[in-house]
């Protein structure tokens, strides 16, 4: 079985509850994604609506992927730059495939959901790569690389996950072109 992607799915409640489930369980499973274990959808739910604005004002588009029971199970948020010198590229934030279904694919499936929406979907057009960045100290770098993605930049210790704990944050680049 594989995941169901959709761009720009109707934000509703159940949505949202989705999402913030996600981004608590991915977190707590050890995911790198903006927090640290523990977490609560609740403590989630001021940086969920930021992205939500953010798509209201129609500067990020929301790609969803969801499993066979019609549970979110993968998100990507898609953000156009504003700054005119850089309107060619995008940032994809808030990447995370639900650990129970995390060793099925599905990650790399995000990952091609990702630049198919960018290739084809409506809006994108103009757009020639695709940047993130990811904490350092987890290998992810290495999951992006197989997505085709490469390292253009590293910042040394810029994450403080906890006191002592300083991770890289790694910048990652696909070209579209």
């Amino acid at each position: 079985m594989t995941l169901t992607f959709e761009v720009d799915p109707a934000v509703d409640p159940a949505l949202r509850d989705g999402i913030l489930a996600l981004w608590a369980d991915v977190t707590n499973a050890g995911g790198a994604v903006g927090f640290v274990p523990p977490v609560t959808p609740e403590a989630i739910r001021p940086s969920l609506l930021k992205h939500l604005a953010a798509m209201a004002d129609g500067g990020t588009r929301l790609l969803v992927g969801r499993d066979e029971d019609g549970r979110v199970a993968a998100t990507a948020f898609l953000t156009f730059n504003t700054h005119r010198l850089m309107t060619h590229w995008l940032w994809v934030y808030t990447l995370m495939v639900h650990p129970r279904h995390q060793g099925k694919g599905y990650g790399l499936d995000l990952m091609a959901a990702v630049e198919r929406t960018v290739r084809t979907a409506p809006g994108f057009e103009g757009i020639e790569a695709i940047r993130l960045t990811c904490r350092g100290g987890l290998g992810l770098e290495h999951f992006y690389a197989k997505a085709g993605y490469k390292e253009v930049g590293r910042i040394p210790d810029a994450i403080r996950v906890a006191p002592g704990d300083d991770r890289d944050d790694i910048v990652m680049l696909l070209q579209l072109r």
